[in-house]
């Protein structure tokens, strides 16, 4: 029983993520239980066509212990040359009535944050990502930010 179980499992899988044509990339990495205010979670992204175009985006996996109706984040494309483009982002994380935004059957949900559109690739770039998030007439950001779990990158083909 066991075995069929896992069996229909991984079949699932295998046919959920064949139905992402776009992907290119998708990576995401644990920020633990908090997300330290000093803390970058940086991508490596691979080799790509440089006659396509492509679309960027952070993914999030969050949970319940998220407080906050919105996210800040410092967001550093580094190019092949050491040049670095960066961008102050900020996203609706939550509905006024505070519910969290985002795809999952849990308390667990994922979002796609859209970062930029039609880019294209000439060799391999960085991306570092941190968080930014302060509280209201407060100066100093947030030192833990609880509730991301995961910061993710995704590079999709540009249709």
């Amino acid at each position: 029983m066991w075995i069929k179980n896992s069996a229909l499992l991984f079949l699932v899988i295998i046919l959920l993520s064949s139905c992402d044509k776009k992907r290119v990339f998708d990576d995401y990495k644990s920020v633990g239980e908090s997300w330290n205010k000093d803390s970058i979670v940086n991508f490596d992204l691979p080799q790509l066509d440089s006659t396509k175009r492509y679309n960027l985006f952070v993914t999030l996996r969050a949970n319940n212990n998220y407080k906050y109706n919105n996210l800040f984040l410092i967001v550093a494309l580094e190019l092949p040359n050491g040049f670095t483009k960066v961008d102050t982002l900020e996203y609706q994380m939550a509905d006024p009535d505070g519910t969290l935004l985002g795809d999952g059957f849990s308390d667990i949900k994922e979002s796609k944050l859209f970062y930029k559109e039609n880019v294209r690739f000439r060799s391999t770039y960085k991306v570092h990502i941190k968080q930014a998030v302060r509280e209201n007439g407060k100066v100093p950001g947030v030192q833990f930010l609880d509730g991301i779990t995961e910061v993710g990158f995704r590079i999709e083909k540009k249709e």
